[in-house]
């Protein structure tokens, strides 16, 4: 069931995004996929972890282009400040007991700085954090919709047959 309902929790995202116009759903959808878990309070912990990874990554990432844009976008400036940034995320996330928002903050901080356009740097990172909230939003919103409990009630009700639908 959690395969089926991480598939409804990425279509949201992509109709979210397309009726809103948000650009790409990409980080929303990645944000539903890592949030959804097996009960929503289990998601909302993972969408916590998610966004605060995310929100660190995307920090980052809008630093680093705004140094780089101030000392004149060399390129052995990118190497350097794209290798340290990448540590300070693993740090930053580490040390305050984020382990679970490492792999999203890297992925955000990558995806955020070599997306990002030159003339709107911190609005572009705060509108990927944005896109982190919408997407873990919508992974807790279709867990509470399809819980177990709704589930059992549905599974009870005479239109399945007895075991045709399997609740993890």
């Amino acid at each position: 069931m959690r395969t089926i309902k991480t598939g409804i929790a990425v279509a949201l995202c992509m109709i979210f995004f397309h009726y809103t116009n948000r650009g790409t759903p990409a980080l929303a959808a990645l944000a539903a996929v890592f949030s959804l878990r097996a009960d929503w309070r289990t998601s909302f912990n993972f969408g916590r972890n998610r966004i605060f990874g995310n929100a660190v990554g995307a920090i980052l990432a809008t630093a680093l282009v705004l140094f780089q844009t101030a000392t004149g976008n060399q390129f052995i400036l990118e190497i350097i400040g794209v290798s340290i940034g990448q540590m300070l995320v693993i740090i930053i996330c580490d040390r305050l007991n984020y382990h679970d928002g490492i792999i999203g903050g890297t992925a955000t901080y990558m995806i955020t700085y070599f997306t990002i356009p030159m003339n709107a740097t911190y609005i572009y990172g705060l509108n990927r954090v944005l896109d982190t909230v919408i997407g873990s939003i919508i992974a807790i919103l279709v867990n509470i919709v399809l819980s177990a409990y709704v589930l059992e009630k549905i599974k009870a009700s005479r239109f399945f047959p007895k075991n045709t639908i399997e609740i993890d």
